[in-house]
Parts: C-alpha cells; sequence; structure tokens
C-alpha cells in the first residue's frame, strides 16, 4: 500500500482546461522526474470549475523528500504563478493508505466516493460485502503531514473508493469523474 493524496481544487470559473493543459505538458514528467507516481487527472462531472487528482508515494520519507523536490525545482518555480492563477482552493487534499488508483484507457467516467464512517468495524463488515479488489479502497493515514506547505485535511477518518457500490449507512460525497485523458488535447493551427 502507498501513502496517496487524493487533491480536489477549486477553480476559478474558466479555468480548469488552462490547468489541464499546463498540468499534461509540464507537472506529470515533472513531478515524476523526482520520484513521484502522478495517478489519475479527472474533471468533475458535475462542477466545471474542479480539478480532482491523486499521486503517490511509497512512504511519508519519501513523499517529503519528493515534495521538496518538486516544490523547490525548476518546473514548479518556472509555471507556479500561471498555476496558482486558476485556483481559488488547493487544499482539499486527503492523505490517503490504498493501491492508487488509474482507470482503464477509454474510460469516460469515473465514480469515487468519498465516505465518513462512524464504526471502523462495521466499515469493514460494509467493505466485506460491497467493495471487492477493482474498488481501489484507500483508508485515511494518520501520519503527521510533515511537509506543511503542503496542507492536508486532518481529524477526520474517511475512505475512498472507485467504481459504483451500494450506498454506506454513513455520510457519503460521490464524484462524477471523466479522466483527463479521455479528451483529446486540442490541435492548434501550425501544431
Amino acid at each position: 500500500m502507498s501513502i496517496v493524496e487524493f487533491r480536489q481544487y477549486t477553480l476559478r470559473p474558466g479555468s480548469r482546461e488552462t490547468l489541464i493543459d499546463l498540468f499534461e505538458r509540464e507537472f506529470v514528467t515533472g513531478q515524476q522526474a523526482v520520484g513521484i507516481t502522478v495517478g489519475d487527472r479527472f474533471r468533475d462531472l458535475d462542477d466545471p470549475d474542479r480539478f480532482v487528482w491523486l499521486r503517490a508515494f511509497p512512504d511519508m520519507a519519501h513523499r517529503r523528500r519528493a515534495l521538496e523536490a518538486f516544490y523547490t525545482g525548476p518546473v514548479w518555480r518556472e509555471h507556479r504563478d500561471t498555476a496558482n492563477a486558476t485556483m481559488i482552493d488547493s487544499d482539499d487534499v486527503l492523505l490517503l493508505r490504498g493501491p492508487g488508483f488509474a482507470s482503464e484507457p477509454g474510460t469516460r467516467e469515473v465514480v469515487a466516493t468519498v465516505c465518513h464512517p462512524s464504526d471502523a468495524a462495521a466499515f469493514d463488515a460494509y467493505a466485506d460485502r460491497y467493495l471487492g479488489p477493482g474498488h481501489a479502497l484507500h483508508r485515511t493515514e494518520h501520519a503527521d503531514n510533515d511537509y506543511p506547505l503542503l496542507p492536508v485535511r486532518s481529524g477526520q477518518d474517511v475512505r475512498v473508493w472507485f467504481g459504483p457500490a451500494e450506498p454506506p449507512p454513513w455520510p457519503i460525497r460521490r464524484l462524477r469523474l471523466e479522466p483527463v485523458t479521455t479528451r483529446p488535447r486540442a490541435v492548434t493551427e501550425g501544431g
């Protein structure tokens, strides 16, 4: 199991495609170059100003070193102002432990569920009954965030999984997501 960040950004109206283009062009390879596993990136189908993505690390120490390398490195320094100009809030981040997630090529919609169970044992019984290996179940990582320049939501116990399932008896938030790679990039004149 990896350390996984489930990141949900609220963007300025109309700026999502600008961020996605920058992300795909610069930030995926820039993060991979310092040892970050960049997972799927998504458009929220119910909110045109939301961008959701995942990244993973083998452990917390690797996370800290990789984040330090990326956020003090040349790719972020060159493009951070452009990226930050698209965002209203980039602090909606869950720090999780789980297998990560990658949608199958050609997938047009993914359902992600964020659940706040009040009883861990009861949730485990629910998961045993309704969630299989294909749901990529993630649980809160309770380790301290040792890279405080990037806040994460703490003080809560959540479960996140991908794919449809019987609704649990606890508060949930369902996200309908479109993988970024399902839309072809626009071809510009001369390009």
